[in-house]
């Protein structure tokens, strides 16, 4: 990449990234950049990633389902995805052939992560017959357990094309309640929540009101019943991104994850974004740093959890000694991850393997 090209990717976010924030920026944009053509990769990044991800090393950047979409249509040999980890097993679900690698399998999903495959069997042994709807943002353990998945913005519709009189909806009970209001169909919800939308109230989008007159409140499904009572608009990541970019207010307040509004500011100049600032902390665990390192320790996905990286030619991974039969069950997947070199001691809780010979 040259020094034109970064130019002009900082001009394109330099009303939300501060130049002496770039100059860190800057380097490793240009390593993933080239990085990601010699090892013939596709970066994807959802719309909650930071700026200098989502405009600066994303090839697709969009919601969690369009991603998942979007990837299957490219020719590249691996996917990156810069998101939480039931995106990636999404990406994985729509794209089986391709090596998909998430930079951080730390970046859970609190509303992903409140029900399980057995929450889903319990619930239709409690309610035989009642189909079951499952929001996509849910684990591939859910996913499996599930008649058919929807996404914020096709919910209603997916709930009515039913044709039955209850549905089992899941997860998240603030968009449960957002269809229940929307159709005739009896939903049977769960009590799962998104930590970032839950944390808006409607008072504080009242009092924002009042401060700033005119603005125009969107707000996301996810959210609590009366911030959606006291705005303008509620709809999906991807119709809220339409609205802002087809109606082009003066001023607007997006209630949803904090960054979105930095990556929408970009493609809206004109627009004035007002921000009350819930990040989600599992998306902001997605780094330039780890985007560069998951091509060359591309392990991460294939063996599990990330602890720590002690430099480039060593790294340290931590697994549950109960998901492996034997330390040489352990080594065999190790070494089919690629590396030349393994050694492997006892822990109490689990299994250190050090390698060395990493290559994608």
């Amino acid at each position: 990449m040259t020094s034109q090209n970064l130019d002009e990717i900082y001009k394109k976010i330099s009303s939300v990234v501060p130049e002496i924030e770039w100059k860190f920026h800057a380097p490793i944009i240009d390593k993933i950049n080239k990085l990601k053509k010699e090892k013939d990769a596709v970066i994807l990044a959802h719309n909650y990633q930071t700026p200098e991800i989502y405009h600066g090393v994303a090839d697709i950047s969009a919601d969690s389902l369009a991603l998942a979409l979007e990837a299957e249509k490219t020719d590249a040999r691996i996917i990156v995805l810069c998101g939480v980890h039931f995106m990636a097993e999404t990406a994985k679900l729509m794209n089986p052939s391709k090596k998909v690698l998430i930079p951080d399998m730390q970046a859970g999903c609190s509303l992903a992560e409140s029900i399980t495959g057995a929450d889903v069997r319990m619930l239709k042994e409690k309610y035989p017959g009642v189909p079951v709807v499952s929001y996509v943002n849910t684990s591939a353990d859910v996913k499996a357990e599930t008649d058919i998945c929807c996404t914020s913005a096709n919910a209603v519709k997916v709930v009515e094309s039913l044709g039955t009189e209850k549905v089992i909806f899941l997860p998240d009970h603030y968009l449960a309640n957002y269809v229940q209001k929307n159709t005739k169909v009896k939903i049977i919800s769960w009590q799962g929540t998104c930590m970032v939308h839950e944390k808006f109230t409607g008072k504080e989008v009242e009092d924002i009101k009042k401060e700033n007159p005119g603005i125009e409140v969107i707000a996301h499904p996810e959210c609590p019943p009366d911030v959606i009572s006291a705005s303008d608009f509620a709809g999906s990541t991807s119709s809220m991104v339409k609205y802002v970019k087809e109606n082009q207010p003066k001023k607007v307040l997006l209630v949803t994850e904090c960054t979105m509004s930095d990556n929408v500011q970009v493609e809206n100049p004109n627009v004035q974004f007002i921000k009350p600032c819930n990040l989600c902390p599992h998306m902001k665990k997605i780094t330039l740093n780890k985007i560069y390192d998951a091509f060359s320790f591309n392990v991460v996905p294939r063996l599990g959890k990330l602890i720590a990286n002690d430099s480039e030619s060593y790294q340290y991974l931590i697994e549950s000694i109960r998901k492996f039969p034997s330390q040489e069950k352990l080594a065999s997947l190790i070494a089919e991850a690629g590396f030349r070199q393994v050694k492997y001691r006892n822990l109490t809780q689990g299994v250190v393997a050090m390698h060395s010979g990493w290559k994608v």
